[in-house]
């Protein structure tokens, strides 16, 4: 591919390179840089890719795209944004893969993974959909899984991907996106069929600062999607709408909206209620217990109605799905005296949402076991430890994914609160 088909759309400052050179690999890791590869230099958090353009060029590389200008005299791109200019050159390589397939995305600081996986299983049961799904526990391809690094790829290995759910025939991909992602171009240039936006709490403040901030950069999927989906029960949901560019469709357990849900009922081994939209109105049962439960399958029912799936069609699928790995995944006990659940919560909003879910319908004491992971905002370490010890008769702080940091100050963290 010639370099400047490759530059397609990416605002240019100034270049030095020949731009029908022929391109044959694109790199962001100057130890994949292969002879033909055009390089581009992140300044990243961690380290500076600048610091590896001698590599990239003793490796072959036969261009540099930076947004810094390089001292050495080689063929350089000079760009605004080293990021932005990555995500449009990674989907010009391969062939802007996203514009095939319908793309759904979905945003909030938790119930994004359920609600992809409970999307997927819809659209697969009420249109035959080969599906692709990018998200924080896999990625998959229909039925194949693809291991998955961090919630969104980096932008060049996400068109990637997206090349091989085109090519494989996926027809719809769903996928969770992150602040970070969004902060960090990782979906730059690309725009969303729909996007959804699940809730909003505190999370990722050692990144964003501010919940406003936080907020601000979710919002900006709404800016770059044509339908839009949102839990107005949300104390954030007029901020997070305020960028939307495309049709909204409002969701709500508690006041008017596009879709109501009426008639809760919060049972042991799942939840029934009422979907109620345009004066219809639909029983939606799924087997997984929880009031969060509720808001996820209102963010479903949401984006299907977006997609030109009606109420009925969702709810006679949602009936058939199964209860998702690590969401209160009830693990066997057959012939005990007690329960036990897996829940993946890492936020104070996720950790006492499933533990009032729970006390609703345990019979006996609760008891909680949880940490906190390492190198993420250490803010949330206490309040989680208080939310822990209020709503748990018993609460066993252990580790969870320590990372660099030593598990014992994690702990000793989150032992401020209590």
């Amino acid at each position: 591919m010639k370099l400047r088909d490759l530059l397609c759309g990416v605002e240019i400052i100034k270049t030095t390179a020949d731009l029908d050179t022929e391109i044959t690999s694109v790199a962001y890791d100057s130890r994949k840089v292969v002879p033909g590869s055009l390089f581009v230099a992140i300044s990243g958090f961690v380290t500076d890719g600048n610091r590896y353009i001698p590599m990239a060029m003793e490796k072959g590389a036969v261009a540099v795209v930076t947004a810094t200008e390089p001292q050495e005299q080689i063929p350089y791109i000079l760009v605004e944004s080293d990021r932005l200019a990555l995500a449009l050159i990674g989907g010009n390589f391969y062939d802007n893969p996203a514009r095939s397939m319908k793309l759904i995305g979905i945003t909030g600081t938790n119930g994004k993974t359920s609600s992809t996986l409970l999307l997927k299983h819809v659209l697969e049961v009420s249109r035959g959909a080969k599906v692709g799904l990018i998200g924080t526990m896999d990625n998959m391809i229909g039925d194949q899984s693809v291991p998955a690094e961090r919630t969104t790829p980096e932008s060049l290995d996400l068109h990637g991907l997206f090349a091989k759910m085109r090519d494989a025939g996926c027809t719809h991909v769903i996928m969770e996106v992150s602040s970070h992602a969004i902060a960090l171009e990782r979906v730059g240039g690309v725009c969303f069929d729909v996007a959804a936006f699940t809730n909003l709490t505190e999370d990722h403040l050692d990144f964003h600062k501010t919940m406003e901030n936080y907020c601000d950069t979710k919002a900006e999927l709404f800016a770059r999607s044509k339908r839009c989906v949102a839990n107005r029960d949300d104390a954030w949901f007029a901020r997070m709408c305020a960028k939307a560019s495309g049709s909204m469709l409002t969701t709500s357990a508690k006041a008017d909206a596009d879709i109501q849900a009426q008639d809760v009922q919060m049972l042991s081994d799942g939840v029934v209620f009422t979907a109620v939209s345009g004066g219809k109105s639909v029983r939606v049962q799924l087997p997984i217990p929880g009031k969060f439960t509720v808001y996820n399958a209102m963010t479903v029912l949401g984006c299907a109605v977006q997609l030109g799936i009606s109420l009925e069609e969702t709810a006679n699928a949602l009936a058939t799905a199964k209860g998702v790995k690590g969401r209160v995944e009830v693990v066997p006990t057959p012939g005990k005296p007690y329960t036990v659940l897996i829940d993946y919560a890492h936020t104070p909003d996720g950790l006492e949402n499933v533990l009032s879910s729970v006390r609703g319908f345990c019979q006996g004491r609760l008891i909680a076991v949880f940490g906190c992971g390492g190198d993420r905002d250490p803010i949330k370490r206490p309040i989680m430890g208080k939310i822990g010890v209020d709503l748990a008769d018993w609460a066993i702080i252990t580790s969870d994914n320590p990372r660099t940091e030593d598990p014992m100050a994690i702990i000793e963290d989150i032992l401020k609160g209590i």
